[in-house]
């Protein structure tokens, strides 16, 4: 007789009516631990995803074997503990049995307490061995780490006995199963008739004595932890025969104790009617909230799982897709209770290049399916051959969705248990976060929950049947397909100064890269940008834009989001102009669409165009700005924090710190921003004179020296000013509004000069050199013989003219406004507002 049918013969002698379809949903859930949860049932196996991990050698398994030990040891110790907070009130309840207004009866104290002091006592036994059994075991010093020790001291770790011993008594929970319902019935009569049996169901406690916290559950909760806690005997044995290597001396002993484990799980599955009902702290009852597939990581595998988050915890689940005429089913893989769940995600993370030539392969053959797809839809034939392309876009997609994902979501149970989740979306990921965080803030206990029911349930509770493939939704003219370019300008309402960047990702074909943001603000209450980013769509419907707020050491927060609707009708090639409501936070972006066929993808990213020793017109046209954001972002770190630094600009920084700075601005210019953060305030301005002293054509164009030289003539100081400034109308756009720029930020740091010993004339000294520069005389021309006296005589005048123009303007009190970015025109009627 096999152990299913003693497990039959068994119930039933218990009078437990046994369904057919148990030994189905054994297999279903508990035979497929077996299975690597690593595994993908979404997608075909010639899409070869890796196999289970296997301990191939023994003392591989028995240093697993040791972790196993070592969790079941804590998992024993909480169990205890919720064991003596069920028993905390039985004295007292006793004891009020024999007063004239008794809370319980001696009977129904004695029905709701039953067998539980005695499973209190088998398990305190069984705790007790094993700790005494690890502690003698981790004192032994296995010398300088030989393998040969380490083999050794592992298999001279015994503890099958104990297993067996504890297992053996097992029988107890067949008398608690018994009464189990009875016990329900009394706590739920007395707390609905009682208000003060109500009040004490209601807060049971458990303290945790190493860390001094208290978690709070309701009587009825309590009272399934031992019908759980068969359950994950039956598993933990599992787990620990499967690290024990079969020449181990506890090999028989645990296999016979998990045989004998294994007959009592059918029993406890029957009892699931019981589980269901199951009452949460405040009267709520476990829903589904929220449910949807996201990848998860396990031993740097990757994988794509339906998760499901319910009132009190999160279940991940295997999907397996059903054959014609079946019905789908989902596998357990493995679920957190939501009390004392902590949250941590992490920004967009940088891929491997091994990474990204595969995602590059995927992407190039997802666009070719496409443009055959296209095809087909033209012509009259070809329906079988567009069934199958697009089953093999699908397909590819699929893998897309397992492998770009880069925002990590952490999860961190008080029970020590961490699992790690990969989103493509950072809206998505904010949805889940929130979710989840609302949920946690009651911190409600988690009824331990019958694996095989809540798992069974998935396919009729779900709410999103598939996973998010855009090949899979019909084809609609009003989607985009071409260059979406958004500007990001700036931001208002928020509640304190920070360092704030704009996030934006579309949707559609992930054949381009969907997300791209701006650079960190300075810290401030209204951060400015004027940055713009570009995105090549295909079936693009909606844009989502995020405000962030980084601060160095702690995680960033999202101050609010919004999705706007892309209507190609109301986008074209000129800029729209639009104010976004975030939450609290408004943020002003624009937008315009060019609409043209698809190239194939790149397979290498976009590079950043180098910024320096290239000309300022170009690198403004690069960037959709008319002040470079070198120059802006160096400014404003500078106004930030070293206008009160003695000697700012005249004071260098370290040749490394300057030349990493400008690595960064050449590569990466959040990168280079971020890094600005932290740099000394002498490298910041270092590298700003940089810029200015490498440009291939000086910010005041060369022809212009001899003219702005003469004006120094002019004796009336207020027409020599108002004949230089109209000079500089004659400048291209970039280095005129570019020079303002720099202009009034120098006077805004002579202000400071008693603190920071910078006059206008020393920035003049310092400056003048490398924003203006007098023509070179060619070599080989005619001209008189000059000696090196007089040489140097014209070199130390030329500098003299420089600093003085340069001390000109500064000295003017009217200079005009620089404008900092392009404008983008936009009529007045278009300007609209997004709740």
């Amino acid at each position: 007789m096999d152990v299913y049918q003693e497990a039959v013969c068994y119930l039933e002698s218990q009078h437990v009516p046994v369904e057919a379809e148990t030994e189905v949903l054994e297999e279903d859930v508990f035979q497929e631990e077996a299975v690597s949860c690593l595994l993908s049932p979404l997608l075909p196996k010639s899409l070869d995803f890796p196999d289970t991990p296997t301990l191939s050698s023994p003392e591989e398994m028995l240093e697993r074997r040791l972790v196993v030990l070592k969790g079941i040891l804590e998992s024993e110790e909480v169990y205890l503990r919720e064991l003596e907070a069920l028993l905390m009130p039985m004295k007292a309840l006793r004891a009020s049995a024999g007063t004239s207004q008794p809370v319980l009866s001696s009977q129904q104290v004695q029905t709701v307490f039953y067998q539980v002091p005695e499973l209190r006592d088998m398990h305190q036994s069984f705790f007790s061995g094993l700790k005494a059994r690890l502690s003698a075991h981790c004192q032994t010093d296995p010398s300088s780490g030989a393998k040969g020790e380490m083999s050794y001291t592992g298999f001279e770790l015994m503890v099958g006995d104990l297993f067996l011993k504890m297992v053996n008594q097992i029988g107890l929970y067949g008398g608690f199963i018994e009464n189990y319902e009875k016990a329900v019935e009394v706590v739920r009569k007395c707390t609905h008739s009682d208000p003060r049996f109500r009040t004490l169901a209601q807060s049971m406690m458990s303290s945790n004595s190493s860390d001094k916290t208290r978690t709070t559950y309701t009587f009825e909760a309590l009272l399934y932890k031992p019908l759980d806690r068969v359950t994950k005997t039956t598993l933990v044995l599992r787990d620990l025969l499967n690290t024990t290597p079969m020449e181990h001396g506890d090999y028989t002993l645990l296999q016979e104790a998990l045989r004998l484990s294994r007959s009592f799980l059918s029993g406890v599955n029957e009892s699931s009617q019981c589980k269901r009902e199951v009452t949460l702290s405040h009267g709520m009852r476990r829903q589904l909230m929220r449910d949807g597939f996201m990848v998860d990581v396990s031993e740097g595998e990757r994988s794509l799982r339906h998760l499901f988050l319910y009132t009190d915890l999160l279940l991940c689940t295997r999907f397996k897709q059903a054959t014609k005429g079946k019905q789908d089913q989902y596998r357990f893989c493995w679920y957190l209770p939501l009390a004392g769940l902590k949250l941590r995600w992490i920004a967009d993370q940088e891929r491997s290049l091994d990474a990204n030539l595969r995602l590059h392969t995927i992407r190039t053959k997802m666009h070719l399916l496409r443009q055959q797809l296209q095809q087909h839809a033209k012509g009259s034939k070809g329906l079988a051959l567009a069934a199958r392309s697009r089953k093999k876009l699908e397909q590819l997609e699929l893998m897309l969705l397992t492998h770009s994902p880069v925002y990590t979501l952490e999860l961190h149970s008080p029970s020590c248990k961490s699992h790690t989740l990969l989103l493509s979306s950072l809206y998505e990921l904010e949805e889940w976060r929130e979710a989840i965080h609302k949920l946690t803030i009651d911190n409600i206990e988690t009824v331990p929950p019958d694996l095989l029911t809540l798992t069974s349930a998935c396919v009729k509770l779900r709410m999103t049947q598939q996973p998010p493939l855009h090949s899979t939704n019909a084809e609609n003219e009003e989607s985009l397909c071409g260059t979406l370019s958004v500007a990001i300008h700036s931001a208002c309402g928020l509640q304190q100064p920070a360092c704030v960047y704009v996030c934006v990702e579309v949707d559609g074909y992930e054949f381009y890269d969907k997300q791209a943001q701006t650079h960190s603000s300075v810290h401030s209450l209204n951060p400015h940008w004027d940055q713009e980013l570009s995105f090549q769509v295909d079936g693009a419907k909606h844009l989502r834009v995020f405000c962030v707020s980084q601060s160095d050491g702690k995680d960033d927060i999202v101050l609010g989001k919004a999705s706007v609707k892309l209507e190609s009708k109301t986008l074209n090639k000129r800029w729209r102009r639009q104010t976004l409501h975030l939450g609290q936070v408004e943020v002003t972006l624009s937008l315009k669409y060019c609409p043209h066929p698809l190239k194939p993808p790149s397979s290498t990213a976009q590079q950043q165009q180098p910024v320096f020793c290239v000309p300022i017109e170009t690198v403004a046209q690069q960037e959709g700005v008319l002040v470079p954001h070198v120059v802006r972002c160096c400014v404003d770190e500078v106004e930030r924090r070293g206008m009160g630094e003695v000697g700012i600009y005249r004071i260098s920084g370290t040749t490394s710190d300057i030349a990493m700075l400008k690595t960064a601005f050449n590569s990466n210019l959040r990168e280079a921003v971020t890094r600005l953060r932290s740099a000394d305030v002498n490298a910041v301005t270092g590298v700003l004179k940089l810029y200015f002293r490498e440009l291939p054509q000086p910010l005041i164009p060369t022809e212009m020296f001899q003219s702005l030289a003469r004006m120094l003539n002019i004796q009336d100081i207020n027409s020599r000013l108002v004949s230089m400034l109209s000079l500089l109308h004659s400048c291209p756009d970039p280095n005129r509004h570019t020079f303002l720029y720099l202009l009034h930020h120098l006077q805004r740091v002579s202000e400071k000069q008693d603190v920071n010993r910078m006059s206008r004339q020393n920035l003049a000294t310092v400056f003048g050199p490398s924003l203006i520069r007098p023509p070179v005389v060619g070599l080989g021309q005619d001209g008189p013989t000059v000696d090196i006296s007089q040489e140097v005589v014209v070199q130390v005048g030329m500098k003299q003219r420089k600093v003085q123009v340069v001390l000109c303007y500064l000295q003017c009190n009217n200079l005009p406004e620089a404008q900092i970015s392009l404008p983008h025109d936009t009529d007045p009627e278009d300007e609209t507002t997004h709740m």
